[in-house]
């Protein structure tokens, strides 16, 4: 008699006799020694299980690492698409999403490449080096005024769109008393709303309703960075350059997050030294920013004297220039 083997695909392939099968199962289960099972074998294929089981739980622990636990991929690199949370393990807290995060049902996915940060309650948030600034809500930036409208300024904050800051977005604002600023006016502002789709909504007030720091900015010198040295610089604790340059310099600043920093200080001069310092910090660590200042403390007056003889020959080859071309 013999017994039909079904192969993988459902068909009929092979047949082998019942005493083949039978040597076959027995071969595969235990190994016999004069009828009696043998102990080694017994111990090797539990040895065996053994070693699948432990394989098996080390893929289910790295499974939880990457999709479960909250501090798994905290200072890490991450790459859109990264699943960096997932919230069904944190069912009984409350999370704030910062810029480069994105919900997708029970999971918080990475929509930028850089390095995902936490503050403290529970705040996640992608940390990238860009030229391009994307709002996000609660930014602090330096905005330029570019048009007026009724009820509204139109500012440009280095971003996709145009931004709008309302007439009574100020402390105190009423329709009587609404402040006027001409088209090239730098503004300190709060970033409200950044809706996908929208112009970002702006203000010159924080949370609390007050002022603070926010308003106008006159006189002093802007420039342009990465988003990456914006954010350092103003990074907890605080930036060693800033630190610094402050014990020897008297100055102000005014950081946006949006790449765009302003100086000022009681000399032209001062102004040069520490925008200078503050450029040439993006690719230093702290310990080479100290060097460097206080390299350049002592020589960074000859540098500016310099820097001012070249300037002032540049602008009078230029009224020349215009002169001539004038007279002809």
């Amino acid at each position: 008699m013999t017994v039909s083997e079904p192969h993988r695909n459902g068909r009929n392939t092979s047949t082998r006799t019942r005493t083949q099968t039978e040597n076959v199962i027995r071969r595969e289960t235990m190994s016999c020694k004069g009828g009696e099972f043998d102990p080694t074998e017994l111990k090797k294929s539990s040895n065996r299980r053994q070693l699948v089981k432990n394989s098996h739980d080390s893929v289910i622990e790295w499974q939880k690492k990457a999709t479960g636990s909250p501090a798994s991929f905290v200072d890490q690199s991450v790459v859109p698409g990264d699943v960096v949370l997932d919230l069904t393990s944190m069912a009984n807290q409350t999370i704030k999403l910062g810029g480069g995060l994105r919900q997708d049902c029970d999971a918080i996915a990475a929509m930028k490449a850089g390095t995902l940060k936490f503050s403290k309650p529970n705040k996640y948030w992608v940390e990238t080096s860009q030229k391009r600034y994307v709002p996000c809500a609660g930014d602090s930036v330096l905005g330029i005024v570019a048009d007026s409208k009724a009820d509204n300024f139109l500012v440009d904050i280095k971003g996709p769109t145009i931004a709008f800051l309302p007439v009574l977005a100020f402390e105190g604002g009423t329709r009587r008393n609404i402040p006027k600023f001409e088209v090239g006016t730098l503004l300190y502002v709060r970033v409200v709303k950044a809706n996908p789709g929208m112009n970002p909504e702006l203000s010159c007030i924080d949370a609390s309703g007050k002022a603070a720091e926010y308003g106008p900015l006159k006189d002093g010198y802007m420039f342009e960075c990465s988003t990456g040295l914006s954010k350092m610089l103003l990074s907890s604790p605080r930036c060693p350059v800033l630190e610094a340059l402050g014990k020897n310099i008297s100055f102000e600043t005014a950081i946006g997050l949006n790449g765009r920093v302003w100086v000022n200080a009681g000399s032209p001069s001062t102004v040069i030294v520490v925008a200078n310092a503050i450029m040439n910090a993006e690719s230093l660590s702290g310990v080479q920013q100290r060097i460097m200042h206080d390299h350049s403390r002592s020589a960074s007056f000859v540098a500016v004297k310099l820097l001012l003889l070249h300037t002032r020959r540049f602008f009078m080859k230029v009224i020349n220039f215009e002169a001539r071309v004038a007279a002809d």
